[in-house]
Formats: structure tokens, C-alpha cells, sequence
């Protein structure tokens, strides 16, 4: 390890807010060394819980993040969020929208912000957001909030850095409840109806009631043997409807049942329901080992990753020793190859190393 990556990583471990920002800012731009850095703070996280706030533009995420972060300082936690903002279409920076509604905290040491672009990933989450919270993590942050750009129903990424998603659904929403089934639905863990105050929010209420109710009573991919557990029909069985704060746990092997929060996040109305939904479904989550489950997939998923992006520089490097993917298209445009051609002669040398490892 270079001197100046352990001299960060030991100012990071120390407590040094200017090494987190560093390190952070290191990671987002993908500077030499980062992979190292990374590599060297892994050791020093698996603390934080992680909690993940998606939804569509307007439903108040901002707003709903900066007093939920306020109400665990309140109980003495202490908080890491980070933005996941759109991306500029010229320079791939975050707009950094969120700063201006999230002002609550301002000055407090014990709470961390970031803004990250979104780089254009459709899950909302770019791969560089995963790192910044293993960085949050091993500085010693209590919680960590991602906060996803919520641009609709490809917001699915979270669910493999946050281990609990809080969807939020604006009052009267009327067809947009309606999609979400259709993917969304799927992947939180507690739907907050924010904006409450407002006309339509009863019926919201219900009407996400309604839904989970019925994904356990169908078993469909929301209450079976994904995101949420095995047989979630069987909860309400156990455990009645599902109410404001919801509790979400039964048996152990029960699966969980989608919590419903009504808040009004300007005011702070509904924040301790929240984050005791929140709780429970940490604490289901760990006593059923789904928590330890999710640990070792989202480790899963991350070697998947690093080896995608590896194998992928290799090949790009084959690609220019063949005179770059232009000259590859010409042979292809004159009829001289096809890509499966050349798609199998880029790989050949690969495989033949791994064959003689073999």
C-alpha cells in the first residue's frame, strides 16, 4: 500500500472529517489508487446500517432525509447520508439539488453529506455510491442514508446497498400506485406516505395496504422467496394488517410484510413512527438471518462486479492491439467477419490462459 493511501485511511480510522471528504471525492472520481483504498478500509465496516429512500421526483425525499437524519441525532446516532443526484449531460457531476433542502443539519460534526452523481446508472445508484458507504461505514457512522435520484421504476439498485428501503408515495398518487407493483413494490421493506396533510392520503394508505395485502395473498415476487422472505402471506395470518408503523415481523421464517408510515416530513409528524418501522426491520432482518443473507449476496454481486469490470479492460486492451473497435466494424461492414467472429477471436486468448491455469 502507497504511503499516502495508508496516511488517509489512518486519518479516515482517526475520525479526520477532511480524510472522509477525501476519501469519498478519490472514490466517486475513480483516482489511481482508489480500488486500493477501498480495499484497505473493508476490514473496518459491516457496523453501519444501512438505509436506503427511493420514490418518485416530488415525493419529498429531500425533505423526509434531512429530518429523519434529525431525529436520529435526536437518539444519539450518528449519521452519514449520501445524495445520489442526476447526473450534469455535459459534465457527469451531481446537479447537487438536495443540498437546499436538507439545511437541518448544517454545522453538526456528527452528521456527514455528500452529493454524488447518479453517472447515468437507471438503477439510481452509481457504482462508486456502494464504496462511499463501506467509507461511512469504516469512519464509525451509526447510519448510513442513501437517498436514490427516484427516477421511477428503475430505482432497484438500492436494494443491494441499503439493507432496508423506505419507498415513499405521494398522497392521491391514484395510477402510480398502481406501477408500483410492477417493480418498486417489490423491493421496500416500509412505504411512507409523505405529504399526509394533504388531501388523498387516507386512500393512499389503503390502497398500499391493499397491494401488499394482496402480493402475500398471490405470492408474488414481493412476499416470495425474494427481497422480503418466503410465504409473507403467512404474516398476516400471524400478525394482523399492516399498520401505520407496521410490525413487520412474525416467525422467523414468516418473511416480512411491508410496513405503511404516514408523515409530513416539513414538520417532522410521523419521523419516530419511521424510524421505529425502520427498526423492526432491522431486527427481524437479523433475527431471521436474512441481514447476514444479504451481506454475503451483496458481497456476491460486488466480486461479479469488479470481475465484469476487469475482464472488461482486458478485453478493451485486445480490441486496441487489433486495431480498435472502428477498424473491427469496417471488416465487419465489408463483409469480411461478423461480430460473433471476432467476439470469439478477442476471447481466445483469454480462454487459453485460463485453460493453461487449469
Amino acid at each position: 500500500m502507497s504511503a499516502d493511501v495508508r496516511g488517509l485511511v489512518d486519518d479516515l480510522l482517526d475520525g479526520h472529517q477532511r480524510a472522509l471528504a477525501r476519501t469519498i471525492t478519490k472514490i466517486e472520481n475513480r483516482e489511481p489508487g482508489y480500488r486500493e483504498l477501498v480495499s484497505a478500509l473493508y476490514e473496518h465496516t459491516g457496523d453501519a446500517e444501512v438505509v436506503g429512500v427511493t420514490g418518485s421526483p416530488g415525493a419529498g425525499k429531500s425533505t423526509l432525509v434531512d429530518k429523519l437524519t434529525e431525529t436520529y441525532r435526536d437518539r444519539g446516532h450518528t449519521v452519514g447520508v449520501i445524495a445520489v443526484d442526476p447526473s450534469s449531460p455535459y459534465t457527469g457531476g451531481a446537479v447537487l439539488g438536495d443540498r437546499i433542502r436538507m439545511a437541518s443539519n448544517v454545522g453538526d460534526m456528527d452528521v456527514f453529506f455528500r452529493s454524488m452523481s447518479a453517472r447515468g446508472n437507471l438503477g439510481g445508484i452509481s457504482t462508486a455510491t456502494a464504496d462511499a458507504v463501506k467509507a461511512l461505514d469504516a469512519f464509525g457512522k451509526d447510519k448510513v442514508i442513501v437517498e436514490t435520484v427516484g427516477a421511477g421504476q428503475n430505482e432497484i439498485d438500492i436494494v443491494r446497498t441499503a439493507d432496508t428501503v423506505a419507498v415513499l408515495v405521494p398522497p392521491d398518487s391514484g395510477d402510480e400506485v398502481q406501477t408500483l407493483k410492477a417493480g418498486i413494490l417489490e423491493i421496500g421493506d416500509v412505504f411512507v406516505v409523505n405529504k399526509a396533510d394533504l388531501s388523498g392520503s387516507d386512500r393512499t394508505v389503503q390502497e398500499l395496504k391493499e397491494m401488499i395485502q394482496l402480493a402475500g395473498d398471490t405470492g408474488s415476487p414481493a412476499s416470495g422467496g425474494g427481497h422480503h422472505g418466503p410465504d409473507q402471506h403467512a404474516l398476516g395470518d400471524a400478525g394482523g394488517d399492516t399498520g401505520d408503523t407496521g410490525a413487520g415481523a412474525g416467525a422467523e421464517d414468516d418473511g416480512w410484510t411491508p410496513s405503511v408510515v404516514e408523515t409530513v416530513a416539513t414538520d417532522a409528524t410521523g419521523m419516530d413512527d419511521l424510524t421505529d418501522a425502520l427498526a423492526e426491520h432491522r431486527e427481524y432482518m437479523t433475527r431471521s438471518g436474512r441481514l447476514d443473507e444479504k451481506a454475503r449476496t451483496r458481497t456476491a454481486e460486488e466480486i461479479r462486479l469488479l470481475l465484469r469490470e476487469d475482464a472488461s479492460g482486458l478485453l478493451e486492451r485486445e480490441l486496441d492491439r487489433r486495431g480498435g473497435i472502428d477498424a473491427l466494424v469496417e471488416s465487419v461492414r465489408a463483409g469480411e467477419t461478423d461480430p460473433y467472429a471476432i467476439a470469439d477471436d478477442v476471447v481466445s486468448p483469454i480462454e487459453e490462459c485460463l485453460d493453461e491455469r487449469e
